[in-house]
């Protein structure tokens, strides 16, 4: 019986913990965050916390990779820690809106910026062109993993480039740049606006640095698991936090604040977001262009991860005959499980084409928090449950950071209820109908 194989190095590793994060948030979510907080500092500050955050999630994460190193990821965690109801509830989730949520995101935002640079009525138009390059990249990552891992790692590092290409651009080359510009306020503002409209911030940044679970996902296949994980993970969430500090600051530096609070966040072609008018600074009219290629290749890449990592929870789940058997299949020739993730790009396509992804991923946004919470609770689940496991990694700042995680998501959750109350009753129902879904898996397992 074929299975999976270890063919990812710490290098693609890396890449993929980078990867998956970098879509398209660290050029457009400065606006909003500057629209919020008034003044660039504030902003930087609130990039910084989301980054530690996100950090300290990592570092407990790596912890039960490192001990449970099998394809799945936070499947297996919860499975492990709290029983088979909640790992399945999770996988519920991943399957139908998480993964292919993200994925049709990706898609329909690298073809919207596309569609700004050029006429794409050859490829049928947007929603046929977002159908494509789905289907082009999840076929690509049938291939092998080693493959997937190394597409992923190569555009991973184009992508590198040209975010640290603007940067230094902006910083060597661009005109009428000036370090006044951190200590301008939104006019009518002297100080700083208040710890909600800071939260709200702080939200809007971890939604940029969202992805760094993914690389849990794919344990099972990574060489080395004990010593790689925790590298990767430490290393790529360190490289995006100079990445998205570097960036930051140099857009700042090249534009006066009253320029970056009339950015668009929602990206071309409706307006000028804060990059492409950082970029005009010292490439001038070719900035747009080139942003918007950028644009397109930072989103494909960041799917081309969600794509290889999504696919293996709900093969973990079929795997352990709580999900539809097929998908727990593995190719004999790639040694990837090829119809979990043909399955995860149809879903995806559903969701791209019904136009609705946005609202349905609003509606479990919150439940993402629930089981990242639930998640680092595990690392705590584990110190007694299996106290005598050899830990070759363990949790940095233990117990200390991994309890700040949670204590933060509770509160992130209390006030997505708050604020949110028909969103999220509406994820909790789609969760919740996991249950019966998971008794019939069950019973037929046995």
């Amino acid at each position: 019986m074929s299975k999976l194989v270890r063919g990812l190095t710490l290098t693609d590793s890396i890449a993929l913990v980078i990867g998956t994060i970098i879509g398209t948030g660290v050029f457009l979510k400065t606006a909003t965050m500057s629209q919020t907080l008034g003044n660039p500092t504030w902003v930087l500050l609130a990039w910084v916390v989301g980054g530690l955050l996100s950090l300290t999630g990592a570092l407990a994460y790596a912890e039960l990779g490192s001990i449970m190193p099998d394809a799945g990821g936070e499947y297996i965690y919860l499975k492990e820690g709290y029983g088979e109801m909640w790992g399945f509830l999770y996988g519920w989730m991943r399957f139908w809106i998480g993964s292919p949520g993200s994925i049709a995101a990706y898609a329909v935002g690298a073809i919207t910026f596309m569609g700004g640079m050029v006429d794409l009525s050859f490829l049928g138009g947007k929603d046929l062109a977002a159908v494509l390059v789905i289907t082009l990249f999840s076929v690509l990552n049938c291939f092998s993993v080693a493959f997937g891992g190394k597409l992923n790692s190569f555009m991973t590092g184009l992508k590198l480039f040209m975010i640290l290409g603007l940067s230094f651009g902006i910083f060597f080359f661009a005109r009428e740049v000036s370090w006044s510009h951190f200590g301008e306020f939104t006019p009518g503002q002297e100080g700083f606006v208040g710890w909600s409209a800071f939260g709200t911030a702080v939200l809007a940044a971890l939604w940029a640095y969202d992805g760094w679970n993914n690389l849990s996902m794919v344990a099972g296949e990574i060489k080395n698991p004990q010593k790689n994980i925790p590298i990767s993970f430490g290393v790529g969430l360190l490289a995006i936090l100079f990445i998205y500090g570097i960036s930051n600051i140099a857009y700042f530096y090249a534009l006066p604040f009253s320029e970056v609070l009339t950015s668009n966040s929602s990206g071309f072609p409706d307006a000028l977001p804060v990059a492409t008018k950082a970029a005009m600074t010292f490439l001038g009219t070719y900035g747009a262009t080139i942003l918007s290629a950028a644009f397109v290749f930072s989103a494909l890449g960041a799917m081309n991860g969600s794509i290889m990592t999504g696919a293996r929870v709900p093969y973990a789940m079929a795997h352990d005959g709580l999900f539809f058997k097929k998908l727990g299949t593995v190719s004999a020739r790639s040694s990837v499980p090829v119809a979990s993730i043909m399955v995860q790009a149809s879903v995806s396509i559903m969701l791209a084409l019904s136009g609705t992804f946005d609202q349905l991923t609003d509606y479990v946004v919150f439940s993402a928090w629930i089981f990242y919470a639930m998640v680092t609770s595990v690392v705590f689940r584990m110190r007694k449950l299996r106290p005598d496991v050899k830990r070759d990694y363990k949790t940095i700042g233990y117990p200390v950071l991994p309890a700040i995680f949670i204590v933060v998501g509770v509160l992130l959750l209390i006030n997505t209820i708050y604020t949110s109350p028909k969103s999220t009753m509406i994820g909790l129902a789609f969760i919740l109908s996991g249950i019966p879904v998971f008794y019939y898996f069950k019973k037929a397992k046995s």
